[in-house]
């Protein structure tokens, strides 16, 4: 949503916008402070932003029926868009390059837009995360790149299937895995969206990664700068896209090696001090088993001495839908030397079913190999996590939504408790 506003800033409108977080004299975050700096009326979701003067009412699928800001503007006859909807009309006019997929879309939108722009395009890129060095030293949200040129690349979302609301002339699909819905269902909502694209389409699900046709462009992508074989697998994906746009492939290589890391995507952030060592730490948005395994794997690789994890799950429903996935996963990808910090589920408010929490993971995790460690917040966390640094390579603060997360990190490096 605040990469859709900014947008719209862009696009001449006059924005406002709520949150919840702003209820009862909450903090705003930074990406709330950039859109505040560039003119927006920021308002806690409790219906007083909504006024006769409001245009429309973009919502996102988070939203409840009984919303607000929701309400008034029924109320007021004020029309209520959908924010994928919203979004498509933006971007009409434009050749649009659509980046789907369970795990990796908003790293291949991002290296997408960065190749682009390198090999002489010029586009708009909407990112569902910040891309280092695109927020102008924090004038603006940098999910969002102002382009001058007929494409556009936007990475549309498959959680609540919005991405139908778009008309693509290109298409990436990163891969499809059980998330919000079963693979099945995921594969036949990729495969519907794919369906009568007029220009290229790079999917991931079908890509024979040792095919010699793809070769040169495996050699460069094996030479990203992002750490991981899932970023070598991402940057080849954006780079299929781009040379099948027109880009060449001298240009590519050094565009991709100037590719400066998304926010949230094993960002490393500093480190901290122990004794005559430092502790590396990061920060990552990995909030499903795929992406946690990546992850870990990418981070147990680089520090053998041990990891220490604190993941916040991002909501009850998916919690519960994911236990048996994640608890899997973990048992499997933990070592005796890792340590696992559980804080409790993070709660955005709303009607949810509140009847399941990270409890239940850590019972599943009693006999995994390293420790696991149940906590009440954050705070608590980060006294777990600064009493085992000094036995551990790599601390990582993970999960989505919560802002807390990287704000953890970050004073992490600090050093204040």
């Amino acid at each position: 949503m605040s990469a859709l506003a900014q947008a719209y800033l862009d696009a001449g409108w006059v924005v406002s916008g709520a949150d919840r977080s702003l209820r009862d004299g909450g903090a705003r975050t930074p990406v709330l402070d950039a859109l505040a700096r560039q003119g927006v009326r920021l308002s806690p979701d409790d219906g007083s932003g909504v006024t006769d003067a409001t245009d429309r009412l973009v919502i996102s699928t988070a939203i409840e029926d009984t919303n607000p800001d929701l309400t008034a503007a029924r109320a007021r006859g004020i029309p209520v868009v959908h924010r994928a909807a919203a979004l498509s009309e933006l971007l009409s006019g434009r050749k649009l390059v659509a980046v789907a997929g369970t795990c990796g879309k908003s790293t291949v939108t991002a290296m997408l837009g960065h190749l682009l722009a390198e090999c002489g395009f010029d586009p708009l890129v909407v990112n569902g995360a910040q891309v280092v060095d695109w927020d102008a030293g924090g004038a603006r949200v940098g999910s969002v790149r102002r382009g001058g040129d007929e494409w556009a690349v936007a990475e549309v979302d498959e959680s609540d299937k919005s991405l139908t609301a778009f008309h693509p002339y290109a298409v990436v699909v990163t891969n499809a895995s059980a998330d919000h819905y079963s693979k099945e269902e995921m594969d036949a909502v990729f495969d519907a969206f794919v369906r009568g694209v007029p220009g290229p389409v790079v999917d991931g699900r079908l890509l024979l990664r040792d095919a010699k046709e793809f070769s040169g462009l495996k050699d460069i992508a094996d030479r990203c700068p992002l750490p991981g074989a899932h970023n070598r697998a991402n940057a080849l994906l954006a780079l299929l896209m781009a040379e099948a746009l027109g880009a060449s492939r001298d240009s590519l290589a050094s565009a991709l090696a100037s590719f400066p890391g998304v926010e949230r995507r094993l960002q490393r952030i500093g480190s901290v001090s122990c004794g005559d060592r430092q502790v590396a730490v990061y920060d990552d948005y990995a909030h499903n088993p795929e992406k946690l395994h990546a992850m870990l794997t990418t981070l147990q690789e680089s520090f053998p001495q041990g990891v220490a994890v604190v993941w916040r799950p991002h909501g009850y429903a998916p919690i519960r839908k994911m236990l048996d996935a994640l608890a899997e996963m973990f048992r499997a990808t933990l070592r005796p030397q890792d340590i696992l910090v559980l804080p409790p589920v993070y709660d955005a408010g709303g009607t949810a079913d509140r009847s399941i929490n990270s409890d239940a993971l850590a019972a599943r995790l009693a006999d995994a190999p390293g420790k696991v460690v149940l906590v009440n917040d954050l705070k608590e966390a980060e006294t777990v996590l600064r009493t085992h640094a000094p036995a551990v390579g790599a601390i990582v603060t993970a999960g989505a939504r919560d802002p807390g997360l990287p704000v953890l990190a970050r004073r992490l490096t600090q050093g204040k408790e």
